[in-house]
């Protein structure tokens, strides 16, 4: 693969992913238009190819996600014009579906490691994605083997994009039959949110809270968000959201969280090195789609990442890169597995892109909460009663 033709791992967000805009602009203040505007629905255009690169990899087998059909719109046919079906949707390149692989075990394992780590508080347990977008860990979560309990996920992003998942949720059977219909809270701030119940386990007591805001109007103070509590333990994630912020804005973000959360947790998924010729390259690309990330420039590498987090306020933190995590978290079975999907003939090519995507992780042990993780721990981890 010549170097024009290396893709970014813009589109590995998303459960990415996920599906990584993820709530990075727009305005809380209703509609707006101008640059601004087009630059905040280019951003939210990111989540698009996120869903796509994640359902790609769901239907090659690298994941199982049976709900990442549902947040993929089906591709209009060339000169479609009226009813009728779509075309199939794109797969992606076995580069782009083995990062979508890796980036999404790797924060499942940490949220597994949280959950873990927490479950003998007996409070619940609060996980925050900021710029959730088409992210479905959370029906992943509620429907896993492990029989989860006490979770309230929260999910911030932009209005236009929770008022969609609002509907989705509503409409879907596959989601109201987990999820109840979302409910207005009281004493919601500027905008609305919503609050769904497990229904289909009500005795697990997890919950799905939608937050419909603008974070670069985040609030000073994170407890006031309906439904959000500094008492019980915490776990941040920014896959591909904090860095479309001026980095002046994302360091408050996360230093709210830091000063009035006592047990607290934060994964970050980011590219770094934008000063090599791939880093450069990256960036133009990018820049090309009319896309920029601010906190790029501040935090380049792996070092700058872990600092930004102990200056935060983090006693304990960590980082790999997409390639180090292939290496060392997934297990010699599971690799031949996903080798065996398809033939990667770029692997030069693989770990130069994976080596340009880090996992930062960082947290405070209050409340038992322990991110720690070994060699070869691609698991779930386990809740012990």
């Amino acid at each position: 693969m010549s170097a024009p033709s290396i893709p970014n791992l813009l589109s590995l967000r998303g459960s990415r992913g996920g599906s990584r805009g993820r709530g990075r602009g727009g305005s809380h203040r209703g509609s707006s238009s101008g640059p601004s505007a087009s630059h905040d629905t280019t951003i939210q255009g990111t989540d698009a190819d996120a869903a796509v690169s994640r359902l790609s990899a769901v239907e090659l087998d690298y994941l199982i996600d049976p709900f990442a059909g549902y947040f993929v719109a089906p591709s209009p046919p060339p000169f479609h014009s009226g009813p009728g079906p779509g075309l199939p949707t794109p797969r992606r390149l076995p580069i782009i579906n083995r990062g979508t692989y890796t980036r999404t075990t790797a924060i499942d394992i940490l949220i597994h490691r949280f959950l873990s780590s927490t479950f003998s508080t007996g409070k619940p347990r609060q996980i925050v994605s900021l710029g959730a977008g088409t992210d479905t860990r959370c029906f992943r979560l509620f429907t896993s083997s492990q029989k989860h309990q006490n979770i309230h996920y929260h999910e911030i992003d932009f209005p236009v994009i929770i008022s969609k998942k609002n509907t989705l949720i509503r409409t879907v059977p596959a989601l109201n039959g987990i999820l109840s219909p979302p409910m207005p809270l009281p004493n919601s701030a500027t905008n609305q949110s919503y609050v769904s119940k497990q229904h289909a386990n009500p005795e697990t007591g997890n919950t799905l809270t939608l937050h419909p805001l603008d974070l670069r109007f985040f609030p000073s103070s994170p407890s006031s968000l309906p439904g959000l509590s500094q008492e019980c333990p915490t776990l941040l994630l920014s896959e591909c959201c904090l860095c479309y912020l001026p980095p002046s804005t994302a360091s408050d973000i996360i230093t709210s969280f830091t000063s009035c959360f006592p047990s607290l947790g934060l994964v970050i998924y980011e590219p770094i090195l934008p000063g090599d010729a791939f880093g450069r390259m990256m960036i133009s690309n990018l820049a090309a789609r009319g896309v920029t990330m601010p906190t790029l420039a501040v935090y380049q590498t792996q070092e700058d990442q872990e600092r930004r987090l102990l200056e935060a306020g983090f006693r304990e933190v960590r980082s790999r890169t997409v390639d180090q995590i292939w290496e060392e978290w997934v297990g010699e079975g599971e690799r031949e597995r996903v080798d065996g999907l398809e033939r990667l003939d770029e692997v030069e090519e693989w770990k130069l892109l994976a080596g340009h995507y880090v996992v930062v992780w960082g947290w405070n042990e209050g409340e038992g909460v322990r991110l720690e993780v070994g060699r070869g721990d691609d698991d779930e981890g386990d809740e012990t009663e």
